[in-house]
């Protein structure tokens, strides 16, 4: 399917850089060039925008891939003439595939592009570059949409490849994206442009090469116009992704918190959300993970999707593979990567209490402060952030430190002695916070006071009391930030 007349497809692509802004005047473009009509195309069209439209620096680049030695050998010998034709630098390397495959275990196609891309981020870096330019067309795109479709992709898999995205700082750019391969073809033809044929690409053993020679002919049976429809699907559906990715990164900003390395949110917020804002909610924060969300799929969202608009239980955790976790706490949920690693147990001393002072624990983020006055001043514990101590009856030095197993404390206004874990139950103090909160305990080890939940019945002020410890807790950060 051609649609641009030869001398019209330097025009076109000047414009498509113009309106997508692709490249400045005087940017650095690292040009892929395999050696085949699309990339041999794509560098005479970059090649006489810089010398008659505008100045642009072009690296010729070129990955000798080791599948078919003799073949490989005659397609970079091709392009480095090219390349010398034009005055252009040319870098090029020698990658072993089949030894990545067998250390990385992937496939031939994913193995190959993993080295192509590395390679052509190093020669960005090297040179300074700003852009690489890839030299997939709309054929390539249709061949991607239906690949993605056939594998159960949303809107991100079905907007398939993008004109221009931002990787490791540098972009990539797909000038040719609106053009066909027959205009390509045809370009090379009327300017008499050599090109090699990729053996490869003839064979149906690799899925693409199926799809291109198989399902879309097939398919065209049905629809003459297919594979310019999915194109057009393609670019409806980046615009619309875009708009709900928008949508989305707002949400977040409003609804989630990041706490103790946990991305936490309201329950009760969350399920006001539509649909479409829930999953790709879970889907972003997934994506923010330092596990391998490379195997996040549908069912795994609409897993956590699902169980976060039941009512019952309160508390769950649910394990999704590759070190991400999702927990319900209570009224608030999250996911977080369960290979990071939490807060160890801690502990501060005091020996002594002055007259005034703090003590801060950056594992729990936040300040402990204390100063001395008598009952006679006023000053009452307005909030469970705050405690006062009959200073004669505290026994020093006191501790500071994490929850322990077995914690128990006398509860003051309770009969008996009640573990700290039941307490923080009856709390609802989330399961994530427990092991950050501070416990207060004095020098046989009693626990005096939990910060923010419960004070014990020792040392507490009575009428008689003369001297007053009064001490407050504040939260600065996140527990576990530093």
């Amino acid at each position: 399917m051609g649609t641009t007349k030869p001398t019209g497809v330097v025009q076109e692509v000047l414009a498509l850089a113009r309106d997508h802004s692709l490249w400045s005047p005087g940017d650095c473009i690292v040009v892929a060039v395999s050696g085949g009509p699309d990339s041999v195309a794509l560098l005479h069209i970059l090649h006489e925008i810089s010398v008659i439209h505008m100045p642009l620096q072009l690296i010729c680049a070129h990955v000798h891939h080791g599948f078919r030695p003799e073949e490989s050998d005659a397609e970079a010998e091709e392009v480095k003439g090219i390349a010398r034709k034009l005055k252009l630098p040319f870098e090029m390397i020698r990658v072993d595939v089949p030894v990545y495959m067998k250390e990385s275990g992937k496939g031939p196609q994913e193995a190959a592009r993993e080295l192509r891309y590395s390679f052509l981020h190093d020669m960005a870096a090297k040179w300074g570059a700003q852009h690489i330019a890839m030299a997939h067309h709309g054929d390539d795109q249709a061949e991607t949409v239906l690949l993605h479709l056939l594998r159960g992709s949303g809107p991100a898999g079905l907007a398939g490849m993008r004109l221009a995205r931002t990787e490791k700082n540098v972009q990539l750019i797909r000038p040719l994206l609106r053009m066909y391969k027959a205009d390509l073809i045809e370009f090379c033809r009327f300017y008499g442009l050599s090109y090699v044929t990729d053996s490869t690409n003839l064979t149906s053993k690799y899925r693409r090469n199926a799809i291109r020679m198989d399902v879309l002919p097939f398919l065209g049976q049905y629809n003459e116009q297919l594979t310019s429809s999915l194109n057009r699907l393609a670019e409806t559906m980046a615009e619309e992704n875009d708009f709900v990715e928008a949508s989305t990164l707002s949400v977040y900003e409003e609804l989630v918190r990041l706490d103790n390395g946990r991305y936490m949110f309201s329950i009760a917020s969350y399920r006001k959300l539509p649909v479409a804002l829930q999953r790709r909610l879970i889907k972003l924060i997934l994506n923010y993970l330092p596990s391998d969300s490379e195997n996040l799929d549908f069912r795994k969202i609409e897993t956590v999707r699902l169980k976060l608009l039941q009512e019952q239980p309160s508390t769950w955790s649910l394990d999704l593979g590759g070190g991400a976790v999702g927990v319900r706490e209570y009224d608030q949920a999250g996911l977080f990567d369960r290979t990071r690693g939490f807060m160890s147990e801690w502990c501060y001393g005091l020996d002594v209490l002055p007259m005034s002072g703090e003590l801060e624990l950056p594992e729990a983020g936040g300040v402990l402060r204390w100063r001395r006055t008598s009952y006679s001043d006023g000053l009452y514990p307005a909030n469970e952030e705050e405690a006062w101590f009959d200073a004669d009856e505290l026994s020093l030095p006191l501790t500071i430190r994490s929850r322990l197993p077995g914690d128990a404390m006398h509860v003051m206004g309770l009969n008996g002695r009640k573990k700290v874990k039941d307490i923080f139950i009856d709390g609802k103090i989330p399961p994530s916070l427990r092991s950050v909160i501070p416990i207060v305990c004095d020098h046989s080890g009693a626990i005096l006071w939990i910060p923010g939940v419960r004070r014990s019945v020792h040392a507490a002020v009575q009428k008689h009391t003369s001297s007053v410890i009064y001490m407050s807790w504040q939260r600065l950060e996140s527990p576990g930030h530093r």
